[in-house]
């Protein structure tokens, strides 16, 4: 009974698109995953001492979060575009509530890394979701100016979220940080209940389910180069992040208070790129601003493999400086390349949008892994800038060679076009 649930006409829409309470909803269920992985990285030491555990078992506090927020994005994607946003919004956030309850009551270190992981599988909900409501309430040429709003406005959270938790802890101990994240699900779902209306699109009669959503997506060039030209673009990060703790703490001497100030360089410059891309997307096709991504990340990693060679970028200021312009290039390929997979079939836009977020973090946890084996292993940045600058071709062959030309610009109306055409096949 699932198709019951209508799509809003199109005078709601709008209202429910310009509505500034549903745009601050789309930031905190984007946010409170990623928030609650971030706040409890300060306590990690203090985990292991209170426990009496090594580190690396407190580290799975956080790893094993990650692996919980891939899965939900596999999970919450399709049984959004099922049952509706707002089911399972609702029921994701429950269970980040009951989970974040046994966070705190947890008395060993193993049931609080088993709580976490709910707690993520629960929270990330609203990370997939989010991206399927903006494109249920958004025109198409507006979904990638959206997605960067909300990503520029939570990455200003999750930039104070590790000092949040740090300041949490020290004021009132550990647990607290979970009371902090109990209370802040709570809030969210509450915000959601009263305020977000469902806004999930109809369903056809006859017009298949999860398995024809993935049918459909698996068979569209256009949705896989999509996909794996986000997925790839966001791999630059993964990679990079991995390898450059051991490049400025090991090769070059720094602190790790110094890594950590400059490593902040590329994410001020990635917010950069998400708002210019809020500005400009509404101007100008997706096509222009994914090349116009792809040309700034290519020529920034060119350099700084040229600045390899030459030895300069073993000073910070060099790596880093030049890594900001493949970060704003970077915003632009993430999203413009979301907003066109979600967009390829829109009534399964929450399948669409769980399949890219669960590729982006599985295949980001090895390529993390990947890149500290090139920063921990080398005498140079050369390894690292090389895989940068790989990861930066093969995203860009996927624009070239995948995703096919003619639908790279597809106006709203073309799309509701197709939509009738696939009913009437039907």
């Amino acid at each position: 009974m699932h198709g019951m649930i209508s799509r809003p006409p199109d005078a709601a829409r709008k209202n429910i698109a310009t509505s500034r309470v549903v745009l601050l909803l789309l930031v905190v269920m984007t946010g409170i995953a990623p928030i609650s992985l971030y706040i409890l990285v300060p306590a990690l030491p203090i985990l292991a001492t209170t426990f009496g555990r090594d580190i690396s078992i407190a580290q799975m506090t956080v790893s094993l979060y990650m692996v919980g927020i891939a899965l939900s994005q596999l999970i919450m994607g399709p049984l959004s575009d099922k049952f509706g946003r707002r089911p399972v919004l609702l029921g994701g956030l429950a269970l980040m509530v009951v989970a974040s309850v046994a966070c705190i009551f947890a008395e060993t270190l193993p049931q609080l890394i088993a709580a976490r992981f709910f707690q993520a599988l629960g929270g990330a909900s609203g990370m997939v979701v989010s991206r399927a409501i903006i494109r249920d309430i958004y025109e198409r040429d507006r979904v990638a100016s959206m997605i960067s709003l909300v990503v520029a406005a939570l990455m200003i959270g999750q930039m104070v979220s590790p000092l949040t938790g740090g300041l949490i802890e020290t004021a009132f101990g550990w647990r607290a940080i979970f009371y902090a994240v109990t209370i802040g699900a709570i809030a969210v779902a509450v915000g959601i209940a009263i305020a977000l209306p469902e806004t999930r699109r109809d369903r056809a009669v006859g017009s298949g389910g999860f398995r024809s959503d993935v049918g459909t997506l698996i068979k569209s060039r256009a949705f896989i180069g999509y996909v794996m030209c986000q997925v790839l673009a966001s791999q630059i990060i993964f990679t990079f992040a991995g390898g450059g703790p051991y490049i400025v703490v090991t090769q070059m001497g720094r602190t790790s208070a110094e890594y950590g100030a400059w490593f902040a360089t590329t994410g001020f410059a990635y917010l950069v790129g998400n708002l210019l891309c809020v500005r400009f997307a509404p101007r100008h096709s997706l096509e222009k601003l994914i090349w116009f991504g792809l040309g700034l990340q290519l020529c920034g990693s060119l350099l700084n493999l040229l600045w390899s060679f030459t030895g300069w970028n073993e000073a910070p200021a060099w790596l880093f400086g030049t890594q900001m312009i493949v970060m704003v290039g970077n915003a632009f390929v993430m999203a413009n390349s979301a907003a066109g997979a979600i967009s390829i079939r829109p009534e399964a836009a929450g399948t669409a949008s769980g399949a890219m977020g669960f590729l982006q973090q599985g295949i980001g946890a090895l390529m993390s892994q990947f890149g500290a084996y090139l920063g921990g292993h080398s005498a140079t940045t050369l390894p690292l800038t090389s895989a940068v600058l790989a990861i930066s071709l093969l995203c860009a062959c996927m624009m070239i060679f995948v995703v096919p030309r003619r639908e790279l610009v597809v106006s709203e109306t073309l799309i509701e076009q197709a939509e009738e055409e696939e009913t009437g096949m039907m």
